[in-house]
């Protein structure tokens, strides 16, 4: 299969040396010289695309779904900071026909980790005594904190009914590659879940296999949507 990278950073860098393990030849490289003002985002550029994944940077995110659904590429975007027009996006790839996987984190064990933290905060959510914090660290140069990712984890404690305060925090340091951190906490115990990653290939890993899976298919997904089938 044939498949475009829109944003060509480091992930993209992995992305491509990784891309013939999953059965994909990177055949379009868009980046801040070929696509500053979208202009690489044309039906001639993408014929014969089966499948785009996005890595760029918040501000450009959404025109480049915009723009990529309205000529019928599938998607998996994978950049965070974007998600106040998620339901923008949603829309625009139902109306369109056409696929995209979203996902503010592609690591599998970050998806693993997320289904137990919903559920750990399921559980104490009728425990009054057990405080909730949520604390992730990354790389100088991530654009976004927190990020989506703990974000995310945030948004699925409170799905699992855990409405209490969450107390969120950040640091951005070197070349962190990222570690998420959910605490709860009462006078009697501390419980604290933690995911750390060790390099960015099991995000490229899990975009890939994101990738695999929407090809050929319609519709707006959660990549934890596909991967817990």
């Amino acid at each position: 299969m044939n498949l475009a990278l829109i944003g060509y950073g480091k992930m993209g860098k992995l992305l491509e040396q990784l891309a013939p393990q999953y059965d994909f030849n990177v055949t379009l490289k868009l980046d801040e010289f070929n696509n500053a003002n979208y202009e690489g985002i044309t039906a001639e550029n993408f014929r014969g695309i089966d499948a785009a994944i996005e890595f760029s940077v918040p501000s450009a995110t959404v025109r480049n779904v915009e723009l990529a659904s309205a000529i019928g590429v599938n998607l998996v975007v994978g950049t965070t900071g974007w998600l106040e027009q998620l339901d923008h996006v949603k829309k625009t790839v139902e109306a369109n026909g056409t696929g995209l996987v979203w996902s503010p984190n592609y690591s599998i064990g970050v998806n693993v980790f997320s289904r137990l933290i919903s559920e750990a905060a399921k559980m104490l959510a009728n425990q009054p005594e057990y405080g909730a914090w949520a604390w992730e660290i990354h790389h100088i140069t991530k654009k976004d904190a927190p990020s989506g990712t703990l974000l995310k984890l945030v948004d699925d404690m409170k799905k699992a009914g855990y409405d209490r305060n969450i107390d969120v925090s950040s640091n951005r340091a070197g070349a962190h590659p990222g570690t998420h951190e959910i605490g709860f906490d009462s006078a009697a115990d501390t419980i604290t879940l933690k995911h750390a990653a060790r390099s960015r290939e099991g995000f490229a890993r899990g975009a890939l296999k994101a990738a695999q899976w929407i090809a050929g298919k319609k519709g707006f997904y959660e990549f934890s949507d596909i991967l817990f089938r």
